[in-house]
């Protein structure tokens, strides 16, 4: 096999009302959250520089989709420069702080987890 630049090409992150989930990651990321429909799957994209090689991902909900809570994989997003920032937000959009930002070792960034709308545990990152 080749080596891959990413581990990872896309993520989904489940959820169960589609509106509350929109709501709440727009409000913790401060953006407005474009849609797509994919079948029978609706999906909320969560921004990243595609034409850039970044590597996005979206909210999904439909048939199949379900939140996995602490059992499932763990999704990092992007915290920005300084993910406090972003974790600030999640409590007043009905998520909760499950660990504050958190070091990763020296010069390795740093890290949070909290829950979303719909029992997802989702982590942040930022180097700062």
């Amino acid at each position: 096999m080749e080596f891959a630049k990413n581990s990872i090409s896309w993520f989904e992150i489940p959820v169960v009302d589609f509106e509350r989930a929109k709501t709440f990651y727009q409000a913790i990321f401060d953006y407005e959250m474009p849609e797509m429909q994919m079948d029978a799957i609706r999906m909320g994209i969560l921004l990243h520089d595609r034409d850039g090689g970044g590597i996005g991902g979206a909210i999904c909900h439909g048939e199949g989709y379900a939140p996995s809570g602490h059992n499932g994989p763990k999704v990092y997003l992007n915290g920005g420069a300084d993910l406090n920032i972003v974790l600030g937000r999640v409590d007043a959009a009905g998520g909760k702080q499950l660990l504050p930002k958190t070091p990763i070792g020296e010069n390795m960034g740093h890290f949070a987890f909290f829950n979303d709308t719909e029992g997802n545990v989702v982590g942040l990152y930022s180097m700062e």
